[in-house]
């Protein structure tokens, strides 16, 4: 404990001034801004830009070469050490519709939550940043340190264009540290700390058949694309989840021995996760150390979409003319990403399916940060000042995002914080986060800030 200075003076004008804060955010939230759609996006980014101009800086709207732009700041503090904060500003699409409890982009407070597409993913840890910048001006003026805004806008499509960003603006991106864009509470409402991200291999394959969906009676001499498409994806995995796609896994670090115990020191959540996924074991029946070693420390290649033929309502009996499925390949460190779409496809030429169309339409490589960074440990002690418990310690995370491009390319360290929880559901309907939470995640924000500048 008392890793910060005493900072009642600027947690108690948070305390204050939450419900302007929390207007703030609903503002926010009240605007769609969906990169999948290209919906709102314009709009969004102007209102991050307002946010920003109004404390006091000029922000910056930087293009990116095809894609939506990134809206940059820069805050001037008392010492030379910078801080980055890396956000989005694009969510995902809200649907289904009918599964919401109260309109999506309406922000509702109910049961002491935010609701709305985007409060956890991104828009809350946007405005509590904001939020600390405020705070910490009014009632101290000059900030502690040096900090930098990147709020990109197309995380949730994976950021396809926010390589050229740091291509061509190297300079923004350097700093002494980087706090990621999410972060909160565990499902036990435990904090936690995320020290990296997996990368990512996405691939669309396609198989064609006849010239246009056919009578179903013609199977016994026409080809099916959709069987072929099957037939292809059973070789990729085996039925004990061991992926098959020769030198997928020679490249795969394995995770060092302080990394090894950090995991042990994971807090027990298997029941809480199987409840809340609504199945009984998880694959191959894992738990303990092994599933962590899974989750965190393992690559993963996963059908995310299937389509081909007729799926609607009722029968309709037709042999389809094309068969879609969309890949995505979960990497941990040192995997590349185009090289295993290599793997990927010499593997399907040798098994025969040469006649499958393949694609590589995301690629992102792995990160990690080291559980001895000083941001870390900031991050950590800070998590402990202001929510009085002691963070779970994750060293890398299941997800992926650009850190790599951001953070590992320019040897900058990077440390997640933030106000969502284990159950807010980000991506999913019902999206939501706690008023406290959001509170508590600005108050954390300024010590992070208090406290990396004395290091």
């Amino acid at each position: 404990m008392g890793s910060t200075t005493d900072l009642r003076d600027v947690y108690s004008y948070i305390d204050e001034h939450q419900g302007e804060y929390v207007g703030k955010l609903q503002r926010l939230l009240r605007q769609p801004s969906i990169a999948a759609q290209s919906l709102g996006m314009d709009e969004m980014a102007t209102l991050v830009e307002q946010d920003l101009a109004e404390l006091g800086t000029v922000p910056r709207r930087i293009g990116t070469r095809g894609g939506f732009p990134v809206v940059y700041a820069e805050f001037s503090g008392a010492n030379n050490r910078t801080l980055s904060f890396y956000n989005h500003y694009d969510v995902q699409p809200a649907d289904p519709l009918d599964e919401w409890e109260s309109d999506p982009w309406s922000g509702e407070i109910r049961d002491g939550r935010i609701w709305a597409r985007g409060v956890s993913d991104n828009k809350g840890n946007i405005a509590a940043r904001l939020a600390a910048i405020d705070a910490w001006q009014k009632v101290r003026g000059s900030l502690p340190l040096n900090v930098k805004f990147i709020i990109e806008g197309e995380e949730e499509i994976g950021s396809p264009h926010l390589q050229n960003f740091a291509d061509d603006h190297p300079e923004l991106c350097q700093a002494d540290a980087c706090i990621w864009e999410f972060g909160g509470r565990d499902i036990d409402g435990r904090p936690q700390i995320h020290l990296g991200l997996k990368g990512i291999c996405y691939v669309e394959l396609r198989a064609r058949g006849a010239r246009t969906d056919w009578h179903s009676a013609s199977a016994t001499s026409v080809p099916n694309p959709a069987w072929r498409m099957v037939w292809a994806l059973a070789r990729l995995k085996g039925e004990d989840d061991r992926i098959l796609i020769p030198g997928f896994y020679d490249k795969a670090v394995a995770p060092t021995q302080a990394e090894l115990e950090a995991l042990a020191d994971l807090p027990d959540t298997e029941q809480e996760r199987l409840d809340d996924l609504g199945i009984d074991r998880f694959i191959n029946d894992l738990t303990g150390q092994e599933l962590h070693l899974k989750d965190y420390f393992q690559p993963t290649c996963t059908i995310s979409g299937l389509l081909s033929g007729y799926t609607e309502k009722g029968q309709k009996t037709v042999l389809p003319s094309q068969a879609m499925a969309k890949l995505d390949m979960r990497l941990v460190a040192n995997q590349d990403p185009h090289e295993i779409y290599e793997l990927l496809r010499k593997h399907l030429d040798a098994n025969g399916f040469t006649d499958i169309e393949s694609e590589l339409i995301g690629a992102g490589y792995p990160a990690r940060t080291s559980l001895e960074a000083s941001i870390a440990k900031v991050v950590a002690e800070t998590y402990e000042d202001v929510y009085g418990q002691v963070p779970a310690i994750y060293p890398t995370s299941a997800g992926s995002g650009p850190w790599y491009q951001l953070c590992d390319a320019f040897g900058i360290d990077a440390c997640t914080a933030g106000v969502g929880h284990g159950r807010s559901q980000a991506h999913a309907p019902n999206e939501n986060i706690f008023v406290e939470d959001f509170v508590l995640g600005i108050k954390h924000i300024a010590a992070i800030m208090d406290c990396f500048a004395r290091r």
